[in-house]
């Protein structure tokens, strides 16, 4: 584990501005889907009144209530934990999506979302090569130089690899269950998807 100036960055870190910045103005409660040790939540705490941060690995969980700040840390199955339905002002995931079906994932989001609120998703998914190749150099070329600048901390919770999903499949999903949802493929090995849920 390597952190530079005393802060942390790895790949999906890179990505948490893109969620922080989508979260809407007047927004109290918040929920952050395979939190892990719950660095986002924090981050999203700042912002929101209320945050619920919910995992399924029970060591990642441990680490994030010994902040003993006021996140509510939830170890359980997003897809199952009995939440009531549009009761979030603002639904976020860092990597998670791809440890579940992605198409069940997000439209539980998508139903557990406030009319008016935001869907934010930083997530992974699988290269196509050789034509994805290009994307693939120019992220090895620029995460190089990231680390180099910014050090590489390596988070604790479990990895699933490859994604299952292709980066065309992630849009077209986003396109169905979330109509009007704004996608992104990103350079660092991400896409994002970002959403308002219409008010009626």
């Amino acid at each position: 584990m390597t952190m530079k100036n005393g802060r942390r960055w790895n790949n999906n870190i890179h990505y948490h501005p893109r969620i922080l910045s989508a979260v809407p103005d007047g927004a109290q409660r918040a929920l952050d889907v395979g939190c892990g040790e719950g660095m986002l939540a924090r981050e999203l705490r700042q912002a929101v009144p209320h945050v619920t941060a919910i995992d399924l690995d029970a060591a990642s969980i441990d680490l994030g209530r010994a902040y003993r700040d006021d996140v509510d840390y939830i170890l359980g199955d997003f897809l199952s934990h009995p939440f009531e339905p549009a009761s979030f002002d603002v639904i976020a995931s860092v990597a998670a999506l791809h440890h579940m079906d992605g198409a069940t994932g997000l439209a539980r989001m998508r139903d557990l979302l406030r009319p008016g609120g935001v869907l934010a998703v930083v997530g992974l998914a699988r290269n196509t090569l050789p034509k994805d190749l290009p994307h693939v150099l120019a992220g090895v070329a620029v995460g190089t130089v990231h680390r180099a600048m910014k050090g590489l901390w390596h988070h604790p919770s479990p990895i699933v690899w490859p994604p299952p999903v292709t980066y065309p499949e992630m849009r077209a999903m986003a396109a169905e269950i979330l109509p009007g949802s704004h996608y992104r493929r990103h350079l660092l090995w991400r896409y994002s998807i970002i959403w308002r849920k219409p008010q009626s």
